[in-house]
């Protein structure tokens, strides 16, 4: 009798903590203070333009479960440019070949927008048809890049997202 007590006490217990962890859960949060867009930067400064891809990638989460894969290249001007543009290119083919989980996000991003359009057109050149459904490509470039990079990704299944650098 007083396991059966113990039992009904226990489960007793369990039911209202579970109404009071709902409850809490309902209770409405105070309004985010919105911060402040970060602006494209106009030179490029390599640390602005991770900010603002930061920035850019934060507002695109939507429907991503996990950390985004984001790519970046300098300006053309770099003098490391060719040797970064390589390391990049090698790493999203890597990324694309062990395969990209649905819930994940590949965010591609450079003052170099034509540049970076080719490294993305170029990587996903071997990816199978449909084989990236419920992924999220985000294309941060120039409007002059956007249809061709849609239009090489596209088949791949992928959710196409491109904002404007401007």
């Amino acid at each position: 009798m007083q396991h059966k007590l113990l039992t009904m006490s226990r489960t007793a217990l369990l039911a209202l903590l579970a109404v009071v962890a709902l409850s809490a859960c309902k209770k409405e949060e105070a309004p985010k203070a919105q911060a402040a867009a970060v602006a494209v930067p106009t030179n490029g400064d390599p640390n602005a333009w991770q900010a603002y891809a930061s920035d850019v990638v934060k507002k695109n989460m939507d429907g991503v479960n996990s950390a985004p894969f984001v790519y970046f290249l300098p300006e053309e001007s770099d003098p490391n440019f060719q040797d970064q543009y390589d390391a990049q290119a090698e790493k999203v083919k890597s990324d694309l070949t062990r395969g990209i989980l649905e819930g994940n996000m590949l965010a591609f991003v450079s003052p170099a927008s034509a540049k970076m359009g080719d490294l993305v057109i170029a990587s996903f050149a071997d990816v199978a048809a449909g084989s990236m459904k419920g992924v999220k490509v985000l294309f941060i470039g120039q409007a002059a890049d956007n249809e061709r990079v849609k239009a090489a990704v596209a088949p791949s299944g992928v959710n196409y997202v491109f904002v404007e650098a401007k």
